[in-house]
């Protein structure tokens, strides 16, 4: 059943995307806690200091996202988070496994990710903190002029964003896209699949203010040209302690 709160579903998990999230946790919360207060944000790092490691729980992971969702909510509340302001989508990127994704006219974006698209290995990919991959169309723009063989779509983002402050854009802030509202998770670690769009090979440059994970928290449809809005004033900000208690 869907979480109300945090929205997570435990029929979309298998086994091995609960151990490796557990695993993945505490890399993942440190991304979340970054430009907040340790105190703000102590109750929630305990819930994720308490998580068990390396087994199949999904009542554990159920408990780290919801501290860390519920967490995020707490940082903006507080003015540690994401200024709201806007860009666009400049394209929509899919393709059935592997690098680089290719443009799509339009797309529908349901809990799972962007349908019609997917992940050539899940080792790394996949999971339902990982249903996007967002970058910047400023970031390629740039990397291109320098004469590398980069487009949009190349490094496998789902959606090619032009006109945010991406350095903003950090882990527990949202987005409107379209009709979809998304969560950022996490930065995604670059990939030497990615390597073959430097003329170096240096793949590893893609972690700098790079790419970003998001969570799906509203199914919806999305189109070049359509507007992104970051931390959307028509998004309630949760006041968390009840809800966390609930959890824990």
């Amino acid at each position: 059943m869907l979480c109300a709160t945090c929205s997570f579903d435990a029929a979309a998990w298998t086994d091995q995307d609960l151990q490796r999230t557990l695993e993945d946790f505490p890399g993942w919360w440190r991304q979340v806690a970054v430009g907040a207060p340790e105190d703000l944000l102590r109750p929630y790092g305990d819930v994720i200091d308490t998580l068990p490691r390396q087994v199949v729980d999904v009542d554990a992971v159920h408990r780290g996202w919801h501290a860390i969702a519920i967490a995020g909510r707490v940082k903006h509340a507080a003015g540690h988070g994401a200024t709201t302001h806007s860009g666009r989508l400049e394209q929509v990127n899919a393709s059935s496994g592997g690098v680089p994704k290719r443009p799509l006219p339009a797309g529908r974006i349901s809990r799972a990710g962007l349908i019609g698209d997917r992940q050539e290995t899940r080792k790394h990919h996949g999971r339902p903190w990982q249903s996007l991959c967002l970058w910047t169309a400023e970031q390629i723009d740039a990397l291109a002029a320098d004469g590398h063989p980069i487009g949009y779509g190349s490094a496998g983002e789902n959606l090619t964003l032009r006109g945010l402050t991406w350095s903003e854009v950090t882990a527990g802030t949202r987005l409107r896209i379209g009709t979809a509202l998304v969560e950022i998770t996490a930065e995604a670690i670059p990939c030497r699949k990615n390597g073959r769009w430097f003329t170096d090979g240096r793949f590893s440059r893609l972690k700098a203010d790079g790419r970003r994970y998001a969570r799906v928290l509203e199914e919806g449809d999305v189109a070049p040209g359509d507007l992104v809005v970051v931390e959307p004033l028509s998004v309630p900000v949760q006041r968390p302690a009840a809800a966390l208690a609930s959890r824990t």
